[in-house]
């Protein structure tokens, strides 16, 4: 008798293809999981975060308002902080490696990291668009000249650079794609870890085979990229998704999954981080064994 596939809901980060290869390829069925992308999430971390205040941020809100359970992921320093204001706990046995960057528009007179001096940077307020502008840019930039704006999530910040309203903006996959498939100029860009981020009422089992899926697809995009790079259609933010002819063989791997535990001088590094930026006002537990959702 076969035994039933333990139903989870899923909201992916979208930087990267691993979530939708999974799915397409059956391969968290294989791991015992009757996946449901969580496609409400999923968007609303896209669109505009305008008024909004931390714990109002979509993906706050399975925590916060809908009470949902839902995997999801963010940024090494989202992730840590989300799990010490008390939503739910970061993943450390797997992580992520994704690209970021700033970009502005052709006719922009920024030119180096240095010319974003006192310039207001579209952002997803602690988020990896956020924590990443402070910490690439204070080597250029002394940290009261580094200025952000919350804008909100992926569509949003690159609607608002192409529409004006910001000068500058920080973007990650796909985003990066498709402002240099739009023609617009690159000032700084680098790489940073993202981790996952689940309730704390998870079950480990569902864990492990969640991350266990992700690498399957991890493998098989190694083994033949180009089949799968089809599937950013689905990270394309819905306002982009009809508006132009995006050639997704440009549009590369994105976000990497690494199945390796993140470092625990991280975990210590990040807390110090956010603390110096000054964004550590929510945070309260700062224990790495009880912030911390290990599988193993």
């Amino acid at each position: 008798m076969a035994t039933a596939l333990k139903r989870v809901k899923i909201a992916p980060k979208g930087m990267g293809l691993n979530d939708f290869v999974a799915h397409q390829e059956d391969f968290f069925a294989a791991e015992g999981l009757d996946v449901e992308l969580d496609w409400k999430t999923f968007r609303g971390t896209q669109s505009s975060w305008k008024g909004l205040d931390y714990f109002q941020r979509p993906q706050d809100r399975p925590f916060t308002e809908d009470k949902q359970e839902v995997i999801q992921g963010a940024c090494v320093w989202g992730s840590i902080c989300n799990a010490s204001a008390g939503m739910g706990r970061f993943v450390p046995d797997a992580y992520g490696l994704s690209p970021w960057a700033i970009f502005v528009r052709p006719d922009s007179r920024i030119q180096r990291p240095e010319d974003l001096r006192d310039v207001p940077i579209s952002v997803g307020m602690r988020a990896g668009s956020h924590f990443n502008v402070p910490y690439r840019l204070e080597k250029y930039l002394p940290l009261e000249n580094i200025k952000t704006v919350n804008t909100g999530g992926f569509g949003a910040r690159l609607k608002a650079l192409l529409d004006g309203e910001v000068e500058a903006a920080s973007l990650l996959p796909p985003q990066i794609a498709m402002a240099e498939q739009l023609g617009l100029r690159k000032i700084i860009e680098d790489t940073f870890h993202t981790l996952w981020w689940v309730p704390d009422s998870a079950e480990p089992e569902v864990v492990r085979g969640y991350l266990r899926a992700l690498d399957r697809a991890e493998k098989a995009m190694d083994a033949d990229l180009a089949k799968y790079l089809p599937l950013w259609r689905l990270a394309v933010p819905s306002e982009f998704e009809t508006t132009h002819a995006w050639d997704f063989t440009r549009f590369g791997r994105g976000e990497r999954f690494v199945y390796q535990p993140i470092p625990r001088a991280e975990f210590e590094d990040t807390l110090a981080q956010v603390k110096r930026w000054g964004l550590d006002q929510y945070l309260q537990e700062r224990s790495f064994e009880r912030l911390s959702f290990t599988v193993t």
